[in-house]
């Protein structure tokens, strides 16, 4: 079902998008010209949502590892003594206030809001405002970026929705899911975590490839999962099942890949 209020006013548009109160709801979102702004968009998906209802964003920060995309760039045209010493004083993860960069203004709104809770994953940790925020992220070890181990895994079980706006299939992490029940193959990590003793130190582990090169395809054949779609800022905005997006992404990469 579609709406098409277009309406900019956020709150009116959630709840014709169909978020509802006591919802689990793992938000994606780009504010460009949308004319909104992240407080205002936070506070109005709390007050959609309700007391009973968590919020919850990915707050990734992939440049926290020099085996990422987001590491390649940056050490890219250094010489290999200029990228030595950017390895070298690249600091560790620290749930409390590294920066999700690169996810959006309202990731880091919700991040930073008080009371907000982070998983412990120093690449692919999420962020949660609401009742059950401690709870969905409280397990995510090192070797379970978005397994059934990770906060991803714990939304699954929950039966949470997805909400997307202005953004497309691409950033579903929803899909990655599937990825672990595929038998995707492994690949070796390693990122900055903090030491016992406060300080930096390098870690190592092996988890699934994560590959999101399909994505927009995979999405554009899940056109009979989305429950609603509509307008939120003059932008598509887009609401459904996270578990019906990972029967779906599962049994595409099934048939596939």
């Amino acid at each position: 079902m579609t709406d098409r209020s277009g309406d900019r006013e956020p709150l009116p548009a959630l709840r014709a998008l169909g978020v509802r109160p006591g919802m689990t709801l793992l938000v994606h979102a780009s504010l460009h010209a949308t004319g909104l702004g992240a407080r205002r968009l936070r506070d109005a998906l709390l007050e959609a949502l309700g007391p009973e209802g968590t919020l919850v964003v990915p707050a990734f920060t992939a440049e926290n590892s020099d085996t990422s995309s987001a590491y390649l760039a940056r050490v890219r045209g250094m010489t290999p003594e200029q990228a030595a010493a950017f390895r070298a004083d690249m600091p560790a993860f620290d749930p409390a206030t590294t920066p999700a960069q690169g996810m959006g203004r309202l990731a880091e709104s919700v991040r930073t809001a008080p009371g907000a809770v982070r998983s412990a994953h120093p690449q692919t940790s999420f962020a949660a405002l609401g009742r059950r925020a401690a709870e969905l992220l409280a397990e995510h070890p090192l070797d379970c970026h978005l397994g059934e181990r990770s906060p991803l895994g714990a939304l699954h079980r929950a039966g949470a929705h997805v909400l997307m706006i202005n953004v497309g299939f691409a950033k579903c992490t929803a899909f990655h899911l599937a990825e672990y029940h595929v038998g995707s193959p492994l690949r070796t990590y390693r990122c900055v975590v903090r030491r016992p003793d406060g300080g930096a130190g390098w870690t190592e582990y092996t988890d699934v490839v994560l590959d999101d090169s399909d994505f927009e395809a995979i999405g554009a054949a899940f056109s009979w999962g989305v429950e609603r779609s509509g307008q939120l800022g003059g932008r598509t905005a887009r609401l459904f099942s996270l578990r019906d997006a990972v029967d779906h992404a599962r049994g595409w990469m099934t048939e596939k890949r």
